[in-house]
């Protein structure tokens, strides 16, 4: 039996991206259901941490939803074939997927990382002027420090990789004035989760953040895709 710790440290080889707020929001969800000690410690075992890395796998290489692969694992349980997987042009991530990875890993930064003024400008390929621009929009900001996290830093490369298209600052408040709403959206779901007095019910409020902001890049992804070939 291992514990949350141990079972974080055997998944990241694999799943470098993987937290533990990550495998408690897929308890919470009922992907795994590990044992309580009696003074309430979570204790895995190898089927446990097989389970987990199962579901890590579906949604790394297939980017099948947690409900789909809840059936996956049922029919597992029930000693059938679990169900025939999307081809690989089917599950091939699109512009949009691959950015929300990167947002994901960006997430994974230690807290106490920021770049400076000079190092978020040589990483995201852009010049003094161009980040007063997307700072003068709102797209980007510094922190209390005056540093940049990772989220930033994404979010740079992203606007510089747009601009590359003639899409300017100007032309993406629309994206702006979205995200915002949808950061509401998502405080409205956590903020109950977030004043609560356990910490763990903390940590979860947090993965469900996450996870709703993945959620979320998917439907824009999937609205903006629909749209496009509807109009083609």
């Amino acid at each position: 039996m291992l514990s949350i710790g141990a079972v974080l440290a055997f998944l990241r080889d694999d799943f470098p991206e993987v937290t533990i707020s990550k495998i408690r929001f897929l308890e919470a969800e009922g992907l795994v259901e590990p044992q309580r000690t009696p003074s309430g410690y979570r204790k895995f075992s190898p089927a446990d941490v097989e389970r987990l890395a199962y579901v890590l796998r579906m949604q790394r290489d297939h980017y099948l939803p947690l409900r789909v692969i809840r059936e996956h694992l049922d029919a597992i349980e029930r000693g059938e074939n679990p169900p025939a997987l999307p081809s690989a042009a089917d599950t091939r991530p699109g512009p949009l997927e691959e950015a929300d990875r990167e947002l994901v890993a960006a997430g994974e930064v230690p807290s106490g990382v920021r770049l400076g003024r000079a190092e978020l400008l040589a990483a995201a390929e852009a010049g003094e002027a161009e980040l007063a621009e997307w700072e003068s929009y709102g797209l980007v900001a510094p922190g209390p420090d005056g540093g940049y996290d990772g989220e930033a830093l994404q979010v740079a490369r992203l606007v510089s990789e747009l601009g590359r298209y003639g899409l300017e600052p100007r032309h993406l408040r629309a994206m702006k004035a979205a995200a915002d709403r949808e950061i509401a959206l998502v405080e409205q779901v956590v903020a109950p989760l977030r004043r609560h007095r356990n910490p763990q019910t903390r940590a979860h409020a947090e993965a469900t953040a996450r996870e709703l902001a993945t959620l979320s890049v998917r439907l824009h992804a999937a609205m903006v895709q629909a749209g496009l070939k509807a109009r083609g």
